[in-house]
């Protein structure tokens, strides 16, 4: 029995250090070689260097003076990050939306979809440009800014990327509406 236990714990110790140590130190050396901003969480820093966020994850911006992100069903927290799963007939969704609807509405014009779904991982950094652009209103008044300034903002934030549509990172975008105002 020894005689067939031994190679079976070998092996299992073998490729423990393979596939849990030295597999993952490898692809995490070639990460930080090829990709160091990537693999370091895609940082952002403002012009201090002190780090404001992620260009890959939402974060809360309240106040009428920001751009607002998607709603989070998880609140912005990455451990709870997903959907909240509510079917289209569910109550609660219903009420959600309708409450984040009346606190986004503006000038009684429709709020586009993307303020008030949550996107499938609850974390998603991007808004459409429209949904960026509609909040303009709101918060050129709140900044005492013409409202054609901010609207150039969302225009010069506006990613364009070769596959699928243009949208506008939120976290940069508030960064760059905070350097207009000073």
């Amino acid at each position: 029995m020894l005689k067939q236990l031994r190679p079976a714990i070998a092996s299992l110790a073998l490729l423990s250090v393979v596939t849990g140590v030295a597999y993952p130190l490898v692809v995490t050396g070639i990460a930080q070689v090829a990709f160091p901003a990537q693999a370091n969480g895609s940082l952002v820093r403002d012009a201090q260097g002190q780090v404001r966020g992620s260009s890959l994850i939402a974060q809360k911006f309240e106040g009428p003076q920001w751009f607002h992100e998607r709603p989070s069903a998880g609140d912005f927290a990455t451990v709870s990050s997903s959907a909240s799963n509510l079917s289209p007939g569910n109550p609660a969704l219903a009420a959600r939306i309708a409450k984040d609807a009346a606190s986004e509405a503006v000038g009684g014009q429709p709020v586009p979809q993307a303020l008030v779904t949550t996107s499938g991982s609850g974390l998603d950094p991007q808004l459409p440009p429209e949904a960026a652009l509609y909040q303009v209103p709101r918060i050129a008044a709140a900044r005492n800014l013409p409202a054609d300034n901010v609207q150039r903002l969302v225009e010069a934030n506006t990613q364009r990327p070769l596959v699928g549509p243009a949208v506008v990172n939120v976290l940069a975008l508030n960064m760059a509406l905070e350097q207009a105002a000073r």
